[in-house]
């Protein structure tokens, strides 16, 4: 049977869901701070369309946060209020890889979550996070686009 389609062995408690969802929610912060960062300081003709995307991006990193602190609050826990850590550099290559490899690590968690929440029986939070998580591909697309690459396999 294909384990990805079943929920054996993804049981876990609220508690650690409320944690494994605030680990999420400081990637959030993380994303919206890189995003804001990130579109300022791109310079130059070739990153003009992707500093415009990375200011969108921004915003639905926010609505992102937003849902997964509302979900947080509704199994009980409070949500973080610090991010993981931003990486900078004067190297816009560098940024853009350093999204690019964090959209790939919250699209694995969010995979792993949805299913979490399905063996938990937390349906509209399963839905929730394919919601945001189809953003999260979008991102990964434009990150890889702006790469001149390949959306690197999982």
């Amino acid at each position: 049977m294909n384990t990805e389609l079943t929920t054996e062995g993804l049981e876990i408690t609220r508690q650690e869901m409320i944690r494994f969802l605030n680990e999420d929610l400081a990637g959030e912060y993380q994303a919206i701070i890189a995003y804001i960062v990130y579109s300022q300081v791109l310079k130059g003709a070739a990153y003009t369309d992707i500093a415009s995307q990375l200011e969108q991006h921004a915003s639905e990193e926010l609505h992102h946060a937003i849902k997964i602190a509302k979900q947080i609050d509704y199994l009980g826990g409070m949500p973080e209020v610090k991010p993981k850590p931003v990486i900078t550099s004067e190297d816009a290559i560098t940024m853009l890889k350093a999204d690019l490899e964090n959209e790939r690590t919250t699209v694995a968690r969010y995979r792993l979550r949805i299913r979490q929440a399905e063996a938990m029986g937390e349906f509209a939070l399963s839905e929730i996070l394919r919601g945001i998580i189809v953003q999260e591909q979008d991102h990964e697309i434009d990150l890889a686009a702006a790469l001149g690459i390949d959306v690197p396999l999982p």
